[in-house]
Formats: structure tokens, sequence, C-alpha cells
């Protein structure tokens, strides 16, 4: 058995690795179908180049789906990554078991009671999922869709206000961009 990574440097390589190799073959649901790694990716680089360089936090972002869309278990993030990382993760993750209109319900109820931590993961995601809607939405997407998930990951946002009022702007603005009725 290996000693555990403690430079922050490697542990969070180490995660990114961990997530490319959980999400390998896995692509995002935009009409450019990009490798799916390219998401937490973007949350980590979302939340370093805003400030936010507590190791444990980037694991957490760069882990974030791994155990809603992989067969990872919050065991697994455990051992590999430790505690503070796995509670991060479990706090971001939705109970895939719930119809889809509970698990949205359930993220605004949420959004307020979460750790900081787990806040700005759940912003910076937020952040980048406009910015993919905006981009490269799914292709059977309307119209309605996408200003129906603008509007929810608002009131998910509008939950957590006060954590990182930098973020928060970027939110806003990225919102800004809500699809009008015509397209």
């Amino acid at each position: 058995m290996t000693a555990p990574i403690s430079d922050p440097i490697s542990r969070v390589l180490s995660a990114a690795t961990f997530a490319a190799e959980r999400h390998r073959g896995q692509l995002r649901k935009g009409k450019d179908a990009s490798p799916y790694i390219n998401h937490p990716l973007a949350l980590a680089s979302l939340l370093a180049e805003r400030g936010e360089r507590d190791p444990t936090l980037l694991m957490a972002a760069l882990l974030h789906d791994t155990v809603e869309d992989t067969a990872t278990t919050f065991e697994d993030i455990e051992r590999s990554f430790g505690r503070e990382v796995a509670d991060i993760v479990r706090e971001v993750t939705d109970d895939k078991a719930l119809a889809k209109a509970e698990r949205k319900r359930l993220q605004i109820e949420h959004a307020a009671h979460l750790s900081r931590r787990a806040m700005l993961v759940k912003l910076a995601d937020k952040i980048c999922n406009l910015r993919d809607v905006v981009v490269s939405p799914p292709a059977d997407w309307s119209v309605q869709r996408k200003r129906e998930y603008f509007d929810w990951a608002k009131a998910v946002v509008d939950r957590m206000r006060g954590v990182h009022p930098d973020l928060e702007a970027m939110f806003d603005r990225e919102y800004q961009r809500k699809p009008t009725e015509s397209g």
C-alpha cells in the first residue's frame, strides 16, 4: 500500500486523474458532445481563477459528479481523497433513486443549508451549466426547456446568496444570457 499523497497540487491532480478515469467514455449532453471530464475541469478552473485555492474544495469540484454519474461510491472517494472531500461530494450529489422533479426541488430546498465549500461547488456547477446551455445545448432541448433550466438554476443559486459575491455576479451575467422566447 502506498502512502497517501500529501502535496496539495499532487492531490488535486490525482483527483483530476481519478475523475477522468471514472468519466471515461462519457460525453456531455450538448450538441458538440464534448468529453464529460471537461465539465469538472471547468468547475475547478473557475473556482481557482476566482481565488478559491483550497485543495479540498478543488478536489470536490473535480469529483462532484462521480457518484451521481459513474459506479463510484462515497467510500471510494473517502478512501482515495479523505472524508472532507467525500462529505462535500455527498452534499452536492443528487439521489438518482428519486424522480427528477423531486431531485430538482430538493436542490432548491437544500441549497441554503449546504456547507460553504458545497455551495461553491454548486455555484460553479450552475455557472458552467448555464454557459453550456447557451453555447452547446442538448439537441433535443426546446427554448422553453432551456428557459426553465435557467430559472431553476437561479432558484438554487438565490438560496446560496452571500457565499461568494464575485461568483454570484458571474452567475447573474450568465443568467442574462437566458434564451428568449424566440430562441
